[in-house]
């Protein structure tokens, strides 16, 4: 495919301003429904949903240039969005599996991901391992005669564990399975699988793509062959459609990804480097960083990295930990990460839920996401939090 300058793909591509009064901003087609002239117009639209507006539910005009503009940011020939990552990642691998099937996943992927697999698709007799994924022989070894699909998060959110792009879709490709990968850590400004030879590349748009903290989407890039069965099954079928406004504010949110991406990148990395050399940190994870294992992987394969960082502080008990984790003022405590607002996930957050396992990670591990602040204004407050930890 021909490669678009990614200042024509946020700032142009898709935006037949001619079509809609010259307006710079794209129009937000409200309509849930499309008359046709006539039966000739009626029976061609029929004929092929993806392409013609029928139904909201279907195809619309907002959503039609928000999925232009994501096909060409993963240099792929279509794509398709949904109203949750949840429901991109449920749509692509239901869409190439079927009872019988097994799947091979990456070890510690999203929650949801290990959801899917383990409870819901389990239901329905497609059996699932999890390998560790930094070495693609272990994911060699899993391979079965019923194996249907590889799924890749590279790199996962928490430790930031890698995957060899290429070896892996190349023995996907020697298989005949589809490979399928979460590429919402590094974004497409960072990442690109499909130039990889991965099949399905997907995102929480909820996160960069978006990049304002108030939309909930899923994105789905694959070849047009691909695109087209998953939206005349998964996505028509259950309907897990994003609205016309919602597009339009992810529209937005690309304006400016390109600066959004690089400067968290930029802001962890300060952070990083005040952090690293501090007699209260035991441990850094960060793709790029001198300790990380798969350091040298991490930069043949991405060009950045993000705002995502974790580090492991040295605490004597829970209660130095939770107070350590109170003092800290300018990190927001929540899930999501991507938008401009820095933030923080604590591990020790998750234990003694009743009902709930503790989590994988130590209760002295905690993510950060630095956002779009003054980087040294955020040093100030972790710095003033580490007195006493």
């Amino acid at each position: 495919m021909e490669k678009i300058h990614l200042s024509e793909v946020l700032t142009h591509l898709g935006e037949n301003r001619t079509e809609y009064f010259n307006a710079i901003a794209p129009p937000v087609i409200q309509s849930s429904n499309f008359m046709f002239a006539d039966l000739k117009e009626l029976r061609s639209a029929f004929s092929d949903e993806l392409q013609h507006h029928v139904y909201t539910r279907g195809n619309n005009p907002t959503v039609a240039i928000l999925r232009e503009k994501l096909a060409a940011l993963e240099g792929t020939e279509d794509a398709l969005v949904f109203s949750s990552g949840a429901g991109a990642i449920a749509a692509a691998v239901i869409g190439n599996v079927q009872a019988g099937d097994h799947v091979i996943c990456q070890q510690a992927p999203y929650s949801w991901t290990s959801a899917l697999l383990r409870k819901l698709l389990a239901r329905f007799g497609v059996s699932h391992s999890f390998v560790d994924g930094t070495d693609v022989e272990n994911i060699k070894a899993a391979i079965q005669p019923n194996t249907k699909v590889l799924y890749l998060e590279s790199p996962n959110t928490f430790t930031f564990d890698c995957q060899d792009l290429e070896s892996c879709a190349a023995l996907a490709r020697a298989h005949g399975l589809v490979s399928i990968i979460d590429n919402s850590y590094a974004s497409p400004i960072f990442q690109n699988p499909a130039s990889f030879g991965i099949d399905v590349v997907l995102h929480s748009g909820t996160k960069y793509l978006n990049g304002h903290s108030d939309v909930v989407v899923g994105v789905l890039c694959a070849n047009k062959a691909m695109v087209r069965k998953i939206f005349e099954s998964e996505l028509m079928t259950l309907g897990g459609i994003l609205g016309p406004h919602d597009a339009a504010l992810v529209l937005r949110g690309l304006r400016t990804l390109e600066l959004r991406v690089k400067r968290s990148d930029e802001n962890a990395r300060f952070l990083i480097q005040q952090l690293e050399n501090h007699p209260k940190v035991a441990r850094i994870w960060h793709p790029f960083h001198p300790s990380f294992s798969q350091q040298s992987l991490a930069r043949k394969q991405m060009r950045g990295c993000g705002g995502l960082f974790s580090v492991a502080f040295h605490a004597d008990s829970f209660e130095q930990m939770e107070a350590f984790i109170h003092r800290i003022q300018r990190f927001l405590m929540a899930v999501s990460w991507g938008g401009h607002e820095s933030l923080m996930m604590p591990s020790i957050g998750f234990y003694n839920i009743p009902g709930r396992e503790n989590p994988p990670a130590h209760w002295n591990f905690v993510r950060f996401y630095a956002g779009l602040e003054d980087p040294a204004w955020l040093w100030e407050d972790l710095e003033q939090a580490l007195v006493g930890l």
